[in-house]
């Protein structure tokens, strides 16, 4: 059995000093639950406790006995800020006369490596999560939803030389108005040479120069999905260093993947490259440090995606805009670097999530129908396709924009120029009653994500 669980509160060193803490776990059980019986499962997930641990991963036990200890019990060790390691240990005493109170109750006892009380933690069941944790309940496939997402994480690259392979997260920063750009790539020269691991972080503080950084090259490694240097990704996680920056960022996959160029061809490799956002309203949750100045995200929005190929377009441009409430827009304009075909026009790749619903059903198929007109600082898309019609207007700041080179697979160069502030105005039009009516309006200022790739 699996289900998700999230505990929040405060937690108090022995010095008396406060802050909150939290955790967010996914269980997993060898067996159904029982009332009259124990059972022990494992658990792993993510710890934030106020000075001591951003968003760090956890593991552990639970072990479940309502009547016969009448108890639950949470064991877990993590890893600290400060690189010591320190285990949680606590556990909800079950009392039938106050069930709701003993059930969404947890204190608990935070101890370093040597066995030594650091503090103590007082936690409560968060009841507006209560549907997330019901339906993980209940439903054994929605539990395994994490799994599933990181699936489209996993390392497609398989040795062979001329192909490159691409991890990136973009996010907000929702109370300082900063946006982030993290980039992990794997490049697999055509010559056959060694691929090479590298990448960067670039950050858009507003009404400031955004920062880059990069990271590598190194040799591929095995084991985790990326790393390089001190530079890490794992399902739902990316840490590292580069330079003076550093970061410890944790998201949890909860929502669906977009696939902008279709399931058919992220599957099959049916295109010279293909893009999948494996979560594109995401939640960034944990710390970015750069010299004396740290971030603190809670919350920030933004999107986990992927590229596989053989390497970039000729041309392209992107963007990615969080429209609220779970609706989101995914566009890919690109023209294939491939011998024949950099003169055609770019081919518009659209996936708009409305109300849960993924418009138009084949972003392949639609691709014809929708026209961009690429540039700087403005760029346009249109297109019309299934009773409704999409037009969107990006604007980027060279101000609010870093340009960074590419070395691609055949050893040829690219720019992109990217803005993690851009504005966008996005128009959705729906045929009704033989008349063009609009369905939505958005306009979102310093939250768009966006690039344009030329080259060299």
């Amino acid at each position: 059995m699996r289900f998700v669980e999230s505990m929040v509160g405060t937690w108090q060193r022995r010095d008396s000093t406060q802050g909150p803490f939290r955790f967010d776990i996914e269980v997993q059980t060898p067996e159904p639950i029982g009332l009259l019986r124990t059972i022990v499962g494992k658990v792993e997930g993510t710890v934030e406790a106020a000075g001591l641990a951003s968003a760090t991963r956890v593991s552990g036990t639970i072990e479940i006995s309502p009547m016969v200890e009448r108890r639950i019990r949470y064991t877990f060790e993590f890893p600290g800020d400060d690189g010591s390691a320190y285990r949680f240990d606590g556990w909800k005493s079950i009392s039938w006369l106050h069930a709701l109170h003993s059930w969404t109750t947890l204190p608990g006892t935070i101890y370093d490596s040597e066995g030594a009380v650091v503090g103590t933690a007082d936690t409560h069941f968060p009841f507006q999560t209560a549907g997330h944790f019901l339906a993980s309940m209940l439903c054994p496939a929605s539990a395994g939803r994490l799994r599933g997402r990181q699936g489209y994480e996993a390392r497609r690259w398989d040795g062979r030389p001329g192909r490159l392979e691409v991890w990136y997260d973009t996010f907000t920063d929702p109370t300082s108005g900063t946006g982030f750009w993290l980039h992990h790539e794997i490049v697999a020269p055509s010559t056959g040479d060694k691929a090479e691991a590298h990448g960067w972080i670039s950050i858009f503080p507003p009404e400031e120069t955004p920062l880059l950084n990069r990271f590598g090259p190194a040799p591929v490694s095995d084991g985790a999905l990326f790393s390089c240097e001190d530079v890490v990704v794992e399902p739902g996680r990316c840490s590292g260093r580069a330079g003076h920056v550093s970061w410890d960022l944790t998201h949890s996959f909860e929502s669906r993947p977009l696939f902008t160029t279709s399931r058919l061809a992220w599957k099959h490799n049916l295109l010279p490259s293909a893009q999948i956002v494996s979560s594109p309203t995401e939640q960034f949750r944990g710390t970015v440090t750069t010299g004396d100045r740290t971030w603190t995200l809670e919350g920030a929005p933004g999107g986990a995606a992927r590229i596989y190929g053989h390497g970039n377009a000729e041309r392209w441009g992107w963007l990615h805009a969080d429209l609220g409430g779970g609706d989101v827009l995914e566009v890919v304009a690109a023209v294939s670097h491939k011998s024949g075909l950099r003169r055609l026009r770019p081919l518009a790749l659209v996936q708009l999530r409305v109300e849960g619903e993924d418009w138009p059903p084949n972003p392949l198929l639609a691709a014809m129908s929708f026209h961009a007109s690429l540039g700087l600082p403005d760029w346009t898309m249109m297109g019309r396709w299934g009773g409704r019609i999409l037009w969107l207007r990006v604007h980027q700041d060279a101000e609010a924009s870093v340009r960074v080179a590419y070395r691609d697979t055949d050893g040829s160069s690219a720019t992109c120029v990217n803005s993690e502030r851009s504005d966008a105005h996005i128009v959705l039009l729906r045929r009704s009653a033989g008349s063009w009516a609009m369905e939505r309006n958005w306009r979102l200022a310093s939250t768009a994500h966006s690039e344009i790739g030329t080259r060299p």
